[in-house]
């Protein structure tokens, strides 16, 4: 799934953050209007059930990725990286749901109508989003320098998985997620890493990187911010993924952990 966000001065939020909330909107809506009519609080319920959801979301992502979460594993409550499973979470909020109802009959209604007007809207919304998509972008057509000075153009790094990693020495995400790329880079040959500065000069990140003591390769510098403006960058750290032809098939607004690191390398080199 494509990843895009609405910006509200200095807050970035992504389609997918915005889609949880109007589907929580919705449900709340629903059911506390047909709770009213009845005569019932359904309320409480409904956060329960929302609350069973979420947590057995993260729970089944972690799960899935559980040796890279079992190496650190103080990033299964790092929901920053957002690793996900919304399948098991809506099934779980049903289940919830179903168990409640048959306590309190009263709210079966309320309940019903209200988890499966959220459900709709989450699964209209994460279609619409899937079908909007990665565009298939190709590789721009744009030399940036090496820390060397080196012209370095993009095209270089067709014919394999690319990874572009736009990021800034004063953006604490950026900062965070570095070793990640690090050791993605160190145990992926067949995936060419690039990372891409943007607004600083040669000498800023090249004494960054040797007082954080990261070892990288193609490791480039765009003081103009070419990037940010061919690739629509709406906040840092942004990270996109194309396949070895060259096609855009997936963007990250935010910090990754490995774990969704690894998600999104799976689409692009499947």
């Amino acid at each position: 799934m494509g990843e895009g966000a609405v910006q509200l001065g200095p807050l970035l939020l992504p389609f997918t953050l915005l889609l949880v909330m109007g589907a929580l909107g919705a449900t709340l809506l629903v059911g506390n209007g047909l709770a009213k009519r009845a005569g019932v609080d359904v309320e409480p319920a409904l956060w329960r059930a929302v609350l069973v959801g979420v947590v057995v979301a993260r729970l089944a992502f972690v799960y899935e990725y559980r040796t890279l979460y079992f190496a650190s594993p103080l990033g299964i409550l790092d929901i920053r990286d957002g690793g996900w499973n919304p399948v098991p979470g809506l099934v779980a909020a049903w289940f919830y749901a179903l168990h409640r109802e048959r306590r309190e009959p009263a709210l079966r209604r309320p309940l019903r109508w209200a988890l499966l007007a959220g459900t709709l809207l989450f699964i209209g919304g994460t279609a619409a989003l899937t079908l909007r998509g990665p565009s298939g972008e190709k590789l721009p057509l744009l030399d940036f320098a090496s820390l060397e000075g080196e012209p370095v153009p993009l095209g270089r790094f067709a014919g394999r998985p690319v990874v572009i990693n736009l990021w800034a020495t004063w953006c604490p995400p950026c900062v965070r997620e570095m070793p990640v790329l690090q050791q993605a880079q160190a145990a992926r040959p067949d995936v060419h890493f690039v990372f891409l500065n943007q607004g600083e000069d040669a000498a800023t990140v090249q004494r960054w990187l040797q007082q954080r003591g990261l070892l990288l390769r193609n490791v480039l510098v765009d003081e103009r911010r070419q990037a940010s403006a061919a690739f629509k960058q709406q906040g840092y750290p942004t990270t996109l993924f194309f396949d070895a032809q060259g096609r855009l098939v997936g963007r990250r607004i935010g910090e990754l952990s490995a774990a969704t690191l690894d998600e999104q390398l799976r689409r692009a080199s499947p």
